[in-house]
């Protein structure tokens, strides 16, 4: 007899929620904030898979978030919920990122800059370098 793992599955994400509120994102795993993310986008679904799938595919949680809808939905279970909760991410980390630069003198952070151009220029498939200066 097949063993009823939804209890199980409630509980995961129970558990992952509660560790993420408690200790933060640097608690989790990259797969682990991917699965995170994808609770919401997979609601009766084991998101866990995906997540994996998509770490090995893309790498780091980052590529994941950078990589263009064309890369995403060559992975197999990521669909137009997928897709749209990962590039939300993507929107608003570019949007926070450019709020945290705007109205302020550049050239006192360009830390702050240089990381906003690689963030946000990090999925086109043209390689970002810095200009040489003569």
């Amino acid at each position: 007899m097949a063993r009823d793992t939804s209890a199980d599955h409630a509980g995961h994400r129970e558990r992952l929620r509660k560790r993420f509120l408690r200790a933060g994102g640097d608690a989790l795993a990259d797969y682990e904030l991917l699965e995170l993310l994808l609770f919401m986008a997979l609601p009766r679904r084991d998101a866990k898979p995906l997540a994996k799938r998509l770490i090995k595919r893309f790498g780091a949680f980052s590529d994941v978030i950078g990589a263009s809808v064309k890369q995403l939905r060559e992975v197999d279970g990521a669909g137009d919920a997928v897709i749209t909760a990962i590039k939300t991410v993507e929107a608003a980390s570019h949007r926070a990122l450019r709020e945290r630069i705007l109205d302020k003198p550049v050239l006192s952070s360009w830390q702050a800059v240089l990381y906003y151009c690689k963030v946000s220029m990090q999925h086109k498939n043209a390689p970002f370098h810095t200009p040489r200066l003569s």
